[in-house]
């Protein structure tokens, strides 16, 4: 356990959420001065390694961001099509296995019928050329600066036998 109490651990989390500590304060159950409690908490080691670990946790990893890219760029249709042509046939448990992933929006209009939008696959594959680009040029740049280093070297080591 990290040490906290119940209400603390609720502190690190609403905070960790809104980075508003009065809010934070208040809804963990704070009634007093809860700007100088706030304070008080937000200064503490143990709290502040708890908001720290749950920021981590917070946020999608670049393979995890490429990750979901590539399964809106390249995924597969067909369970929303399954969706719209049966859905009245389908019960809850199969509608919940369905791999929905890369729709964003179902509506079922007044006027009879389901409406299904997916994600822009354009868009997202747009994103995933980026951020391999990125991690491209990360990769190659250390690659490039050791060559740099060859050759600066090797021409200080001509330039020596050049002298001598």
């Amino acid at each position: 356990m990290n040490g906290l109490s119940q209400k603390e651990q609720l502190f690190c989390t609403i905070y960790s959420k809104t980075r508003n500590g009065k809010e934070a304060a208040a809804r963990a159950g704070y009634t007093l001065f809860l700007e100088k409690t706030a304070e008080k908490l937000l200064s503490n080691s143990k709290i502040q390694a708890e908001v720290g670990r749950l920021d981590k946790e917070k946020y999608a990893t670049n393979a995890e961001v490429c990750a979901g890219l590539r399964r809106l760029a390249f995924g597969s249709g067909n369970d929303a099509i399954k969706l719209l042509y049966k859905l009245d046939e389908m019960d809850d448990e199969q509608i919940n296995s369905l791999d929905l992933f890369n729709v964003s929006d179902i509506k079922k209009p007044k006027t009879g019928g389901i409406e299904i939008k997916f994600f822009d696959r354009q868009k997202a594959l747009e994103k995933l050329f980026v951020i391999c680009c990125e991690q491209d040029d990360r990769e190659v740049m250390p690659f490039y600066e050791a060559l740099e280093k060859s050759a600066k070297a090797l021409s200080i080591v001509e330039k020596e036998d050049d002298i001598e």
